[in-house]
């Protein structure tokens, strides 16, 4: 070995190379927990929003979730067809003014137990301490108290 030809240093860390790969294990880990409850992370994220914004219509759902009005009418109609959301205005030519019922409310509550699961697992004082400083980084951002 000479010293002309030394090893390359660590490539320069990219933060969405790093934030895409956590993504991917959050993700992994949240749909893990989720399956018992015959939730995906994606219709968790719809419940979420249809349960944050009550009487929210099919457009501002799409733009929330970031998916097509289409794809919103057929998540809400299987979710409706579970008996998870109701919408109250449903008459051609009228908004829509979607909702949780009491039993997508429940549900809600124990997938949000299931997240709370998968927090303390990748973010909690176990957890690396990289993905803890990720976290209090996101909770700072997001006007929540840093873990202690």
């Amino acid at each position: 070995m000479t010293i002309e030809n030394p090893r390359p240093g660590p490539p320069e860390t990219s933060p969405s190379i790093v934030l895409l790969t956590l993504a991917h294990r959050i993700e992994a880990e949240l749909g893990t927990a989720l399956t018992p409850l015959g939730l995906t992370v994606s219709r968790l994220g719809l419940l979420g929003h249809i349960a944050g914004v009550p009487g929210a219509s099919f457009s501002d759902l799409a733009r929330m979730s970031g998916i097509t009005v289409q794809s919103v009418h057929t998540a809400v109609k299987a979710l409706s067809g579970a008996g998870l959301v109701r919408d109250n205005t449903a008459r051609a030519g009228s908004a829509s003014a979607i909702e949780l019922t009491s039993e997508g409310a429940r549900l809600m509550r124990e997938a949000m137990k299931a997240v709370a699961g998968v927090d303390e697992r990748l973010f909690g004082p176990d957890a690396d301490p990289i993905q803890r400083q990720v976290a209090d980084a996101v909770r700072a951002a997001f006007g929540g108290p840093p873990r202690p």
